[in-house]
């Protein structure tokens, strides 16, 4: 399609015109593309705004096109995540959350310290109000 835009006239709003402009999706056709997404079609008069007449789009419209082109080649190109070869864990299953603490009983003791640490709503100075509400 990339090379279709490239060397055609393209048009929004019709398959073809009378001054021999076409649609992205013929200009594809007619540079060995085999696609036949009507919703293509949709969605590109959509985007551009057409109406029942066929005019030729504006460069930003164009540049968006190639842009999003583009982009869908470079997808392809992307390895999916069943492809991509992930290392071993260096820790035994299901030990994930101790990775901080190599022993459970310093994992308990840093909480025992966590909740030390964290002042009651009466130790906070947050106003009258507050205090009144936290202790009902």
């Amino acid at each position: 399609m990339l090379d279709g835009i490239a060397g055609s006239r393209i048009i929004v709003g019709a398959y073809t015109d009378r001054h021999g402009g076409v649609c992205p999706m013929l200009a594809a056709h007619r540079n060995g593309g085999r696609t036949s997404f009507a919703s293509f079609a949709c969605a590109w008069d959509r985007y551009t705004g057409a109406t029942r007449r066929p005019r030729p789009p504006t460069q930003r419209e164009l540049n968006t096109l190639r842009s999003m082109l583009e982009a869908s080649i470079g997808l392809e190109e992307v390895p999916s995540l069943q492809e991509v070869k992930r290392p071993k864990p260096s820790y035994p299953p299901g030990s994930a959350w101790l990775r901080a603490f190599r022993r459970f009983d310093d994992y308990e003791r840093a909480l025992v310290e966590l909740d030390l640490a964290v002042a009651r709503p009466d130790e906070l100075e947050l106003g009258h109000d507050a205090v009144a509400r936290s202790a009902q």
